[in-house]
């Protein structure tokens, strides 16, 4: 994943949350090293991209990732795994918290690990200044969204997982709120909110405080009302983006309505993301709106795979199911790193680990069929899926000039008396930087 998951990246570039992706845990790591590394001397031979030849694998590659929750569990298996396979390398994890920030810094310093994840706000111009061409790894099929972090022919980043959007729900919750049918329509999702919280249930975990859960609102709701997924890049063609009426306030508002009707948690300033998982797995919570890389955390923290379903978010009330189809982070490479070994591990990553099981995401092979049980009920509503696209580095230049973190929009906007007036203030914020942008 996710998978889904824009920040200003010192003085040049930024990366954004997305769709996250159930990467802020509680788990901290030890660091790794924080640069790239060569050492090592056991070699092992790999086939190139074309299949000609071999290329030696061997020294230590970093793998810095946001699955902090993986660090001494699963992640022990993948090195003991992937060094089976090229004894010639030794692989070490750095999990790190607050991921986009702290990720953005090391890239601008230039001293990052061998292997980082990268999001939607680095212009694709830019790639070639931080990572290698991704292009010579041989893949067994065809992979999802290889366009994306492409420029000028090359590929520099490849999907971690993916995954989709809508409402992760316990059942057993549903059934003692006397919900007997998932809802269709948005009055209808109000309606059954509002059957949880008189059956004292938290209808919906919104994760408020936590923010990067916030994503959906920003991404995932927009491109279901607009029925496109490039409305963050049509914001490069507006001095005011941010409109009631437009996919940003029709998303917002609907998060705005839950909160004043109380269908969010009792204090949305003090959420907790760790505990939200538990709380949907016992039932105390009804819902999530996320994607589907959530659902096993919530079975690992005590839901049975059966009391836990999907279903496409009713984003209006026309009953027509749509859902996005998004990448997770992407795994890059440092240029200036070790190259070689760490593209054997991307590869190995998603040819080999599991990895994409265990997140419960839809795989970046187009081969492989995802495994995960509730993506099946998800779509036996036969939803009208709205792939990402590539970003616009206009777009993403003017978001990087304008420094404004969306995530902080969506709580201003649901918690302002005005509403309007926050979507006022960052036209007008936006409208200045695009003047710096655009000539």
């Amino acid at each position: 994943m996710n998978k889904k998951y824009l920040l200003l990246l010192t003085s040049a570039i930024m990366l954004t949350v997305l769709s996250a992706c159930g990467g802020n845990n509680a788990n901290n790591a030890k660091n790794g090293n924080a640069e790239p590394t060569n050492t090592g001397a056991e070699a092992t031979a790999a086939p190139t991209a074309s299949g000609n030849g071999a290329e030696e694998i061997k020294g230590k590659i970093v793998f810095l990732t946001q699955r902090t929750d993986m660090i001494g569990k699963e992640f022990n298996d993948y090195k003991t795994r992937f060094e089976e396979k090229y004894p010639g390398v030794t692989v070490e994890f750095e999990g790190i918290l607050d991921y986009e920030k702290n990720s953005k810094i090391r890239i601008a310093s230039g001293k990052f690990p061998d292997v980082i994840l990268i999001g939607p706000g680095i212009p694709n111009s830019d790639f070639p200044k931080y990572f290698a061409p991704l292009d010579d790894i041989p893949f067994s099929d065809d992979i999802r969204f290889k366009d994306l972090k492409a420029f000028e022919g090359s590929m520099y980043g490849i999907s971690s997982g993916n995954s989709t959007v809508g409402i992760v729900y316990n059942k057993k919750a549903f059934e003692k709120a006397g919900i007997t049918e998932v809802p269709r329509t948005l009055d209808e999702f109000y309606a059954d909110a509002q059957k949880l919280k008189d059956a004292g249930i938290v209808p919906l975990a919104s994760n408020f405080k936590d923010k990067w859960p916030l994503d959906a609102w920003i991404y995932d709701v927009p491109t279901m009302a607009g029925g496109v997924s490039d409305h963050q890049n049509k914001r490069a063609d507006s001095d005011a983006p941010y409109t009631l009426d437009g996919v940003y306030g029709q998303s917002w508002s609907i998060l705005r309505t839950m909160y004043e009707k109380g269908l969010l948690e009792k204090d949305i300033k003090s959420t907790n993301w760790e505990k939200s998982k538990k709380d949907v797995a016992q039932g105390k919570f009804g819902m999530y709106l996320l994607g589907n890389w959530v659902i096993n955390q919530v079975i690992e923290n005590g839901a049975s795979t059966e009391d836990i379903g999907f279903f496409p978010f009713p984003v209006d009330n026309s009953g027509t199911a749509k859902a996005p189809l998004n990448p997770d982070w992407f795994y890059a490479v440092n240029k200036d790193g070790n190259a070689a070994a760490a593209k054997a591990f991307v590869k190995w990553m998603i040819e080999e680990s599991g990895y994409e099981d265990f997140a419960g995401f839809i795989p970046t092979l187009k081969s492989k069929e995802p495994k995960l049980p509730q993506l099946a009920e998800f779509n036996s509503f036969n939803p009208q899926y709205i792939e990402q696209g590539p970003p616009n580095d206009t777009a993403t230049s003017i978001q990087n000039a304008a420094q404004i973190d969306q995530g902080a929009v969506v709580q201003e906007f649901v918690l302002s008396k005005d509403p309007q007036s926050v979507l006022d203030k960052y036209n007008k914020i936006w409208a200045k930087a695009k003047k710096t942008i655009v000539k």
